[in-house]
Order: C-alpha cells, then sequence, then structure tokens
C-alpha cells in the first residue's frame, strides 16, 4: 500500500529555532491552506480548549535522522533508548505530536499556545482533544524522561 501525506497548513510565527525547551509560552497560529479548505473546516474546533497537532520536523536534515539507540539530548548521564522510546525531532518519518491549548479560530487560522513546531513547519492534521480518547489508566514513565521534561513547558521569566 503505498500513499502520499500532503500539509493542510503550515505554522506561522512562534519560535524559529527548534531548542529543547521553554516552549510552554509559545504562541503562533496554524494557518490552513486556502486552495484546499475553506472555514467550514474549522467550524466547531473553537469548543475545544485543546487540539492535537501532528506535524512536519521539516528541517531536520536527513543525516541527522536516528533509527536506533542514543541518549536523549546526548547526555550519557541518561540511558541509551531507542528512538521509538523517546520524543526527539530526529525521528525517522520526522513526524511530531503536541496537545496544544486553542487560543482562538477565526477564519483559516488556529491560534494555539505550547505547540513545539518552528514557524514554517508544515500541518498534517489537527484534531481536537476529547478527554475519552485519553489514556484511561496510570501512565508510567522512567525518571529520566521527568528530568528531560523539567523545563520543557516552561514559561521564560
Amino acid at each position: 500500500m503505498s500513499f502520499t501525506l500532503f500539509p493542510i497548513g503550515h505554522v506561522r510565527g512562534g519560535r524559529t529555532e527548534a531548542v529543547d525547551d521553554d516552549w510552554g509560552a509559545s504562541r503562533a497560529a496554524i494557518v490552513l491552506d486556502p486552495g484546499r479548505f475553506t472555514p467550514d473546516a474549522l467550524a466547531g474546533l473553537s469548543d475545544f480548549s485543546h487540539a492535537e497537532v501532528i506535524f512536519v520536523f521539516d528541517q531536520v536534515p536527513a543525516e541527522k535522522i536516528e533509527t536506533g539507540a542514543r541518549h536523549p539530548r546526548g547526555r550519557t548521564d541518561w540511558p541509551l533508548v531507542g528512538i521509538f522510546a523517546q520524543r526527539g525531532k530526529n525521528r525517522p518519518n520526522r513526524l511530531g505530536l503536541t496537545t496544544c491549548r486553542i487560543v482562538g479560530v477565526e477564519g483559516l487560522t488556529v491560534e494555539v499556545e505550547g505547540l513545539d513546531a518552528i514557524d514554517g513547519s508544515p500541518v498534517l492534521d489537527i484534531k481536537p482533544v476529547m478527554r475519552e480518547f485519553l489514556p484511561r489508566d496510570t501512565i508510567d514513565q522512567p525518571e529520566w524522561s521527568h528530568a528531560l521534561m523539567a523545563d520543557y513547558w516552561a514559561k521564560p521569566g
């Protein structure tokens, strides 16, 4: 089976560099492609507080893609873990997924807060967050991942 994904739009504004921390105050807009969509594609989205945004880490060079194990953020004091046991941008298909707060919806634009994609990133999909799709059980994760995420969503200042 073969298929092709096309961006539904792009990130506009927000950060211009993919740095590891302080994404909590990042505000950006997702602007849908006006050649493919009309504002009714976003009808009802403003009734939700959060959305999951699937985007492409399009600025990761091919030679930086990881397919095996590595130390998260290059820290040898953290364990060597496979690329699918972490959320780094150097993934085989360069896909990012973030749950972010919806600030507003107008026309073909969704303003969001906490999207860890950079200006110009292609957006593949937007899905509203529904409580029923969230994990129903306890979420377990290793201690190193708590340390890694300590300042990820911090708001500078």
